[in-house]
């Protein structure tokens, strides 16, 4: 009699076993459980594709700036330049104003885009 009990427990602690393991599978292999994991594992490449690419920006800034600093004592060209003094009238006069014409005490404007 105990030995009948004993595998009959077996079976069935088995039995839940195994359809604990399939709905579980079952489960996991849904569409949404599907994207969902899907997309976690995006987000996780990102955020680390992220992290390289900031770490290679920095590194690249660190480098550049040592390499300038090694030219420009190469080359002699630690002393700040003088800037020559500042213009006080515009270099390019502003062609996107119209220009007006007084006529006859009548002012026209000189606007091909204007509705005639």
């Amino acid at each position: 009699m105990f030995r009948r009990t004993f595998w009959f427990t077996t079976g069935v602690a088995t039995g839940v076993w195994a359809t604990t393991k399939v709905n579980r599978k079952l489960k996991q292999l849904t569409p949404e459980s599907l994207a969902a994991t899907a997309a976690n594992k995006a987000i996780e490449a990102g955020h680390r594709l992220k992290d390289r690419a900031v770490g290679f920006a920095l590194d690249v800034r660190a480098n550049m700036a040592q390499r300038e600093a090694e030219l420009q004592d190469a080359l002699g060209l630690d002393a700040d330049p003088e800037l020559p003094p500042a213009r006080r009238y515009a270099a390019i006069e502003n062609r996107n104003k119209p220009k007006t014409y007084v006529i006859d005490h009548t002012t026209y404007t000189y606007n091909r885009n204007e509705d005639h």
